[in-house]
């Protein structure tokens, strides 16, 4: 499929199959995230690519409680909003039952030092432009599933469980981190 074709057909996929996904196409989907464009060519981003069922069960048991207890405190009104919240309860219940989690990373500007890598501007980073690296990086490799014929969704599960994660993967303060 081509670039555009991926990009016009890839929607949120939030009913995935649990089929395993070969480790060339998990490493393929984050090289082509590594392709992204990024401020001056600083590549801020790392990946931890979560494939162990222990580790994605225990992702799932933090997650599904705490996002079934959000969604009750929200409004429910239309059928767009119904669809929404069904496929993203789905998406935290059966999280550990997903091939892989993909969690893009990047700095928190002013950490690139600890990080012992370029950051942009080198002598000032600015947040904006650390972060935006691994927003592109994820936009890749979501692209890059689609044409593979994998699916992915963004979602910002993280939030749910920051702490938690973090001691859970081993991510330290200074980084940020997403899941595409």
């Amino acid at each position: 499929m081509d670039v555009i074709e991926a990009m016009e057909t890839c929607s949120a996929a939030r009913y995935l199959k649990p089929d395993p996904v070969p480790q060339e196409l998990i490493e393929r989907v984050i090289y082509a995230a590594t392709r992204a464009s990024s401020p001056g060519n600083s590549q801020e981003w790392d990946f931890i690519v979560v494939r162990n069922p222990e580790t994605k069960q225990k992702i799932r048991d933090l997650l599904a409680p705490r996002f079934k207890a959000m969604l009750a405190g929200m409004p429910t009104t239309g059928q767009v909003t119904s669809r929404l919240r069904a496929g993203a309860m789905h998406l935290a219940e059966t999280l550990n039952e997903v091939p892989a989690i993909i969690f893009v990373c990047g700095p928190i500007a002013g950490a690139w030092l600890i990080q012992s890598r370029a950051s942009y501007p080198p002598d000032a980073p600015i947040e904006q432009f650390v972060w935006s690296a691994p927003y592109q990086a994820a936009q890749n490799l979501i692209v890059a599933a689609r044409s593979l014929g994998l699916g992915t969704t963004f979602t910002t599960l993280q939030m749910f469980m920051e702490s938690e994660l973090r001691k859970l993967l081993g991510i330290p303060q200074q980084i940020k981190f997403g899941v595409p």
